[in-house]
């Protein structure tokens, strides 16, 4: 295979950015375990929908404002929130 420094470049840099999101993403499923144990504790139910679209209604403005498709950035996180709310689910059955 030919060395492309260019390629090669472009390659480090989404590494980079992929390690980037596995950390923001362990993060956040680190507060939100958080967020699950005090639901628990204090009778919380385990989803807030008005919230959830909140949350969605203003990531698509940030997806536009940042030239990413709003699709895609309801997808990802409505699959992210469905994740949490299935862990909030799983706290609240110990």
């Amino acid at each position: 295979m030919n060395h492309d420094p260019v390629l090669d470049g472009y390659r480090q840099s989404i590494d980079n950015i992929d390690a980037a999101m596995i950390h923001i993403l362990a993060e956040r499923f680190r507060i939100t375990k958080a967020v699950g144990a005090y639901k628990a504790e204090h009778g919380l139910p385990p989803s807030d929908p008005a919230r959830e679209e909140r949350q969605i209604a203003r990531l698509r403005n940030l997806a536009e404002d940042a030239r990413l498709d709003p699709e895609f950035s309801e997808k990802f996180l409505r699959f992210i929130i469905e994740e949490v709310i299935r862990h909030h689910h799983q706290a609240q059955a110990h």
